[in-house]
């Protein structure tokens, strides 16, 4: 089964009409989308959009051979005229299945929001799976059926590919290729960076694909590092990589503090910026978890884990640093790092970057920046990839 792109971008297209956003000012050439259609097979049109005449020949093919069209926007009708030749669009109800004469069966998957999915089988058994803008398959169970491909609205709605993957709709073989793109992400490099930390990609319009092919499926990094200053937006960029997981186990190595308002409103904020399926431990015990096998962690932070170890081997005091401390100290970290190194499991780990700016007036603050400039070496050498955010962007240093 072929699936040609005639737009990959949100309704609106890529770039907005009268948007002056960054976003849209660099959407040019390749970067530059039209609304979402897909042709299958040349004779299915899922979404008829403005041009899409035009995109189809643009990509050589033609619409003449389309024996029907099918609608997933909320609105009952397309916003613009029928072309000449082109059957008028429909949509299949929600849980019905419609067959066609060219071999392919197409399902309507009930959404979350407004709009219908479509689950496309072909004739040689191959299956699509195709979600309008902003939806996500509601009342998914665990006898839902696995695609191939699947086309959704990856950055507006990333909690779509967590269900689906939660119940195997969506495994590693499967091509995730985001559409409806919009404005919400810088196209080119930041777009794919994100989309691939995710195990999705994004293709320019008028490419055509082939389902069940899976070499271009983008291989997620198992082990993240991700550095940055304070507010830089390391912890937003570590929990945007695991969105698109189900189960995430989130561990909190800063505990609790009572009396701390401020520190109880950092935790609260955290917690709403999570996704409501993920869990939360509070621990600095980090090997045991690491051996075992289960979801992704999310390791938010190495520093305050770096606090408590300290604090554990004296290392404030120079007496007992220089008695065994220290020897302590790096002993710990090599568990760590070793942990890293066999563990099976998904990890996102976030550190604090010091050490590029005032130099500390203690030589206990100075001990601190210098063991944890050591711990976050250690554990990025163990890591697939390694990012520093600065001022909100992340730079990859690995990976």
């Amino acid at each position: 089964m072929d699936i040609t792109l005639l737009g990959t971008g949100a309704p609106a297209g890529l770039p907005r009409p009268d948007c002056s956003c960054a976003a849209c000012a660099t959407a040019l050439g390749p970067d530059a989308r039209a609304a979402t259609a897909v042709l299958v097979d040349g004779s299915l049109l899922l979404d008829l959009t403005p041009g899409a005449a035009f995109a189809a020949a643009r990509a050589g093919h033609s619409l003449g051979g389309v024996r029907q069209v099918l609608l997933s926007h909320p609105h009952d009708g397309p916003a613009v005229e029928v072309p000449a030749g082109l059957p008028q669009p429909g949509r299949v109800p929600d849980g019905r299945e419609l067959a066609l004469l060219t071999g392919h069966r197409v399902r309507a998957v009930a959404m979350d929001a407004g709009g219908t999915g479509y689950a496309v089988t072909g004739p040689d058994g191959q299956r699509l799976l195709y979600l309008p803008p902003g939806g996500a398959p509601a009342g998914l169970g665990k006898a839902a059926e696995s695609y191939d491909m699947l086309l959704a609205d990856v950055v507006g709605r990333p909690d779509a590919l967590a269900r689906l993957r939660a119940v195997g709709s969506v495994g590693p073989t499967t091509d995730v290729l985001a559409v409806h793109l919009d404005h919400d992400v810088p196209p080119g490099a930041e777009l794919r960076r994100r989309l691939a930390a995710a195990g999705a990609r994004a293709v320019p319009d008028g490419t055509t694909l082939v389902v069940g092919v899976y070499e271009d499926v983008p291989d997620v990094p198992r082990r993240t590092l991700v550095l940055g200053g304070a507010r830089s937006g390391k912890s937003v960029e570590a929990e945007r990589r695991l969105e698109t997981f189900p189960d995430v186990l989130y561990v909190a190595t800063g505990g609790t503090r009572g009396g701390d308002t401020e520190w109880t409103a950092r935790v609260a904020a955290h917690r709403e910026r999570r996704p409501g399926s993920w869990r939360t431990t509070e621990t600095t015990d980090l090997v045991p978890l690491l051996a075992e096998d289960g979801p992704p962690l999310l390791v938010d932070c190495l520093s305050l884990w770096l606090t408590d170890v300290m604090d554990r081997v004296g290392a404030w005091d120079d007496a007992e640093w220089a008695g065994g401390g220290e020897k302590e100290l790096r002993e710990r970290v090599r568990e760590l790092a070793s942990a890293v190194r066999a563990t099976r499991r998904t990890v996102v780990a976030v550190s604090n970057e010091v050490g590029s700016g005032i130099v500390p007036a203690t030589a206990s603050g100075r001990r601190y920046r210098d063991e944890l400039g050591r711990l976050n070496a250690a554990f990025g050498a163990e890591c697939e990839q390694v990012l520093l955010v600065v001022a909100g962007q992340a730079l990859v240093l690995r990976g």
